[in-house]
């Protein structure tokens, strides 16, 4: 029996939040069993069968994953994910995303995570499977914090070297934000910088502005353009953090 003082002393229970998935597949028996198989898992779902209906829906709904498979009628898995990234308004733009598919070759495979998805799943599966994409919907970042002191202090070392890299960061990205209609007039310029922003966000602990630069990344990378979406969610996040590096900074 717990005492009163191992009572006080014991951390707050964590409660974490369902994930909440879109699952979209034209086959009723796959429908059914990622539906149920997530829901066991403790996630909210819902679910369509169709590629259009799954791109309004998830441009209306935040989800945080969505599971798409790659030939529905409407869009296929690929079709819906560029239209949503592309789409500066849409509420799911940033959510992860799993491509499912009964047949996937290498190349397929390869070409999914260009084009950004995390992953890619071979239909049929075990109950299994689902479970890391529950894991990776809640560790994404994709609610990420503008600044992470304490992923700053573990890669920095200690408070004044963070400090130092922060400042260093905010001029860096000032002069991005100045420069940025350039850039994504030439990607491959583009693409250059955003891996050394990358780079620069993890050491600083800046997890928000390091998502979006890496899903903007991987945009340019798979369609070869900049997509105007993705482009203005970059823009906004990295206003955001330059304002609170400026309040830390004053």
């Amino acid at each position: 029996m717990p005492t009163a003082a191992s009572q006080r002393l014991a951390p707050p229970a964590v409660h974490f939040p369902r994930p909440y998935v879109l699952v979209a597949d034209d086959d009723p028996a796959s429908r059914r069993f990622f539906g149920d198989g997530l829901r066991a898992l403790g996630a909210r779902v819902h679910e369509c069968d169709d590629g259009q209906v799954a791109l309004a829906r998830a441009a209306i709904e935040t989800f945080d994953l969505l599971l798409l498979d790659c030939r529905m009628p409407g869009a296929g898995a690929r079709d819906v994910l560029a239209a949503l990234r592309a789409d500066a308004e849409a509420r799911s733009a940033d959510a992860l995303a799993v491509a499912t598919s009964a047949d996937v070759s290498a190349q397929d495979r390869q070409r999914l995570l260009a084009a950004g998805f995390s992953d890619v799943l071979l239909k049929p599966c075990p109950l299994e499977a689902l479970r890391p994409l529950l894991t990776l919907a809640r560790s994404s970042g994709r609610h990420a914090p503008l600044l992470d002191d304490a992923t700053g202090l573990a890669s920095s070392g200690d408070a004044r070297t963070m400090h130092a890299l922060r400042g260093l960061l905010r001029e860096e990205l000032a002069a991005m934000l100045r420069e940025l209609d350039q850039f994504c007039a030439n990607p491959l310029h583009l693409v250059e910088r955003l891996h050394r922003v990358r780079s620069a966000c993890g050491f600083c602990g800046a997890p928000a502005l390091a998502m979006q630069a890496t899903h903007l990344q991987r945009q340019v990378e798979a369609d070869g353009s900049v997509a105007e979406g993705a482009q203005e969610r970059f823009r906004q996040t990295l206003v955001a953090t330059l304002a609170v590096l400026g309040r830390q900074a004053s």
